[in-house]
């Protein structure tokens, strides 16, 4: 799988730490790809034992980095959603109409980037009945 550049390398590392934790089901762009290291695993100490990242500009680099390092997760994707789908419970899903930055596992990339008919195509009334076909670039 070929992964999204992000969108203003000049940006990468200036994100605040603090994200939501995946879901949404679509992405915009990807802002910046995460290492986050684990002292009680092994990384170096270097917030008083508390988890730390570092940013990258490409998932190659991300993935270097990580193989690398002791105490460090796969990469992880920082990824801003200008709208999303919320699913508070199964099958009941919203259109939210708000930007949000969240962390994605890569592999959530595989999905097609979200287009001005994604979500429209989505809540039609004439939507295959899964949805979900949707969004995984199937229908």
């Amino acid at each position: 799988m070929t992964l999204p550049a992000v969108l203003d390398p000049a940006r990468v590392g200036e994100y605040p730490p603090h994200a939501c934790a995946g879901g949404g089901y679509v992405w915009d762009e990807v802002l910046e790809y995460r290492v986050w290291c684990h002292p009680e695993q092994g990384a170096p100490d270097l917030c008083d034992g508390s988890d730390y990242f570092y940013a990258f500009a490409s998932h190659a680099e991300a993935l270097d980095f990580a193989d690398r390092t002791a105490g460090a997760e796969a990469p992880l994707a920082l990824v801003l959603q200008r709208e999303y789908i919320d699913e508070p419970e199964d099958g009941c899903f919203v259109h939210v109409r708000q930007e949000r930055i969240t962390e994605w596992p890569v592999a959530f990339l595989s999905r097609p980037r979200r287009t001005p008919q994604t979500l429209p195509n989505f809540f039609a009334p004439d939507a295959p009945a899964n949805r979900l076909d949707i969004l995984r670039g199937l229908a």
